[in-house]
């Protein structure tokens, strides 16, 4: 048996400045061949899933090619077809199964549906060969994904914690087919609801029920049941809430379950919109818990706006300047994305202090905003290459590169800065560059969700802080262009 086994994942955010060049998956991890198996037969990531089953069928296994970058904007059209041509290619070659990991919310220079189109070249050079999908929580769900493929099925954890278990299932239910034991059909659709990702963590309503109910409906005999709470800052026709459900030879069941998902889904629609706060207010409060904060909790600040795991970039320092504004005392960060300050360092020194125009680097035309670098001064405690082994439970086993890294201490804050994007879900963002962060009072983090797989069991308190960029929560910020209309909340429905 000869089994192609691959990744090619990006969500897009089409209102993200940051461009998507292949070398922005090089950056994150771009490997070939034997270099996929290397990368990650030993992590918890689901080609780690895709790679223990071919092995328990003695299968031949192809990897022509896994890639991954952080978030941003389109992917240009040289990139995307780099990286979907070895995966058709080794297909059009001859193989019996094809396990693939994709996002789900890739949106390409010319295609819209990057991984429908992927899926219907894959179809294309070999159309009786079975195919299943690994897709993120996250996925923008569509027609061409799921009648170009055979199982298709989505995480149910955000942070995404499951990913090696739901690839282990879905490529279960593959074998499954392969050996005639099982005959799977699928059920897909959506409903017009736009969620907004801060809404969506699974420890949290609605999601945490709606997951739940994915659980029982498999308990109830459904082969993989998966609720996609979409992308909304992918502004596409599919962007937005969707269910699959599969059922061994059984169209009505699979169908039903899908129904009950999506019925759930839109009878709580009006819990996926996000009410946020003055920036100031909730620093503030913040502030008056700092005569309080237990020993190894820090409290949490969430610059979700700016979270690069969503496609922000990573330099706004509205938040940041507010935090020093309002003078709280011991506060880590992770991180600023500014190549050009960690290179003014780097020829500074250890130990040098240093005043730096520091982010506000890029300019942010889908909101109407220029870059605003903060003037800050410090010393430099630190200088790494920004290499690092992830622990987990998120990405587990994954080697991160942030490229030439270094810290700022401006005396009540230490700035992790970084030369490569990076959301921190892990808590190596701060030791790996010399930063105990249980050790500080506040850590103000770029992320939105993510960060609960690293950071939330040493947290004593949590704030979400409304500042500015593209992965804003604030939908009167942006122009939706392409998305399908009537939208909740969007419009009023």
């Amino acid at each position: 048996m000869r089994i192609v086994i691959a990744m090619m994942k990006h969500e897009t955010n089409t209102f993200s400045p940051v461009p998507t060049p292949l070398a922005r998956f090089e950056a994150w991890g771009l490997h070939r061949g034997q270099g996929v198996i290397d990368a990650y037969a030993k992590t918890r990531m689901p080609i780690g899933a895709y790679l223990k089953i071919a092995r328990e069928l003695g299968a031949e296994v192809v990897t022509p090619i896994a890639a991954e970058a952080m978030p941003s904007g389109r992917v240009t059209r040289e990139a995307y077809e780099a990286l979907a041509s070895p995966i058709v290619a080794a297909v059009a070659a001859g193989c019996d199964a094809v396990m693939l990991d994709l996002h789900g919310a890739m949106v390409a220079e010319d295609f819209p549906d990057g991984e429908g189109e992927l899926l219907r070249r894959v179809r294309a050079a070999a159309p009786g060969v079975p195919i299943c999908v690994t897709c993120d929580l996250h996925a923008n769900l569509t027609q061409a994904m799921v009648e170009n493929c055979d199982a298709l099925i989505g995480y149910k954890t955000y942070p995404h914690v499951d990913m090696y278990e739901v690839a282990e299932q879905v490529g279960r239910i593959l074998v499954a087919k392969l050996q005639g034991r099982a005959d799977p059909v699928m059920a897909w659709g959506n409903r017009p609801i736009l969620a907004q990702t801060l809404r969506m963590g699974t420890d949290d309503e609605p999601m945490k029920s709606l997951q739940q109910m994915t659980r029982d409906l498999e308990r109830d005999g459904v082969l993989a049941a998966t609720f996609f709470g979409g992308f909304p800052m992918a502004d596409i026709a599919d962007a937005g809430v969707s269910a699959i459900t599969i059922a061994d030879r059984d169209a009505a069941k699979a169908e039903r379950a899908r129904d009950a998902l999506l019925d759930a889904a839109w009878e709580r629609r009006a819990e996926f919109v996000y009410e946020g706060r003055p920036l100031a207010a909730t620093v503030a409060a913040a502030s008056r818990l700092q005569n309080s904060i237990p020993t190894g909790k820090p409290v949490l600040l969430l610059d979700h706006a700016d979270n690069v795991g969503s496609g922000g970039t990573e330099d706004v320092m509205t938040v940041i300047a507010e935090v020093l504004r309002q003078n709280l005392p011991d506060v880590a960060v992770a991180a600023v994305w500014d190549p050009e300050a960690v290179k003014a360092m780097k020829a500074a020194g250890l130990g040098a202090t240093v005043t730096l125009q520091l982010g506000g680097r890029s300019a942010m035309p889908s909101i109407g905003r220029k870059g605003e670098p903060l003037r800050v001064t410090g010393t430099v405690r630190s200088l790494t290459d920004g290499t690092w082994v992830i622990e987990g439970p998120m990405y587990t086993g994954v080697t991160v590169h942030t490229g030439p890294t270094a810290v700022l201490d401006t005396g009540r804050m230490q700035i992790v800065i970084v030369s490569q994007h990076h959301e921190p879900f892990d808590r190596g963002i701060f030791t790996a560059n010399g930063i105990d962060p249980t050790t500080r009072k506040y850590l103000i983090i770029k992320s939105r969700i993510h960060y609960r797989a690293g950071f939330a069991p040493i947290a004593s308190h949590t704030f979400t802080c409304d500042g500015a960029g593209v992965t804003t929560s604030d939908n009167t910020q942006l122009v939706f262009k392409d998305v399908r209309r009537p939208m909740y909340p969007l419009d009023p429905m």
